[in-house]
């Protein structure tokens, strides 16, 4: 079965639409360690995939790619993600930079992939792009998991009772 260029776009529609909602709805619930460790976790048995040989491509190629995505294409990730305590909980700051930021990354790898293609074979270019995602996850995350203990490291501020706020209220 061959791949063409319109399966390919609209997978990668469906791919995009499909991060933006989980964004969304990721915004809206509690941070917890376990949303920030297990998508780098659950992505890295992605690399099974070079036990193949179709997949195997230079080493040097694979590092590239990591160093991309790991500097060019997580900034803007780092720089769109915000964490903050609210009461007990630690929750992201949702950004329509965000939201802009992965259309245009999804985008990019869109025609980028086009080009590579012409160059590599499909699972070549997979690999490549594999790899350079999970590089920005990976940064992403451990970002992520690092302002997430500094949060939680913090004693989280008490919140005055009633009693006590309508106590100061009369003392003052």
């Amino acid at each position: 079965m061959q791949i063409t260029t319109t399966d390919y776009a609209v997978a990668s529609l469906v791919g995009a639409v499909a991060v933006i909602f989980w964004r969304i709805r990721e915004g809206r619930t509690a941070v917890t360690l376990k949303k920030v460790l297990i998508p780098p976790a659950g992505m890295a048995t992605g690399f099974c995939m070079f036990a193949m040989p179709a997949f195997h491509i230079p080493w040097s190629w694979a590092l590239i790619s990591f160093v991309l995505g790991s500097t060019i294409f997580a900034w803007p990730l780092l720089a769109t993600t915000r964490l903050y305590r609210q009461g007990e909980v630690i929750m992201m700051k949702r950004s329509a930079a965000f939201l802009i930021v992965i259309v245009i990354l999804a985008a990019v790898r869109f025609f980028a992939r086009g080009y590579f293609d012409k160059l590599l074979t499909v699972p070549q270019t997979g690999a490549l792009f594999f790899i350079l995602a999970f590089g920005m996850i990976f940064v992403w995350r451990v970002n992520m998991f690092l302002k997430y203990r500094r949060l939680t490291s913090q004693p989280s501020p008490k919140p005055a009772s009633s009693a006590n706020s309508a106590l100061g209220a009369e003392e003052a």
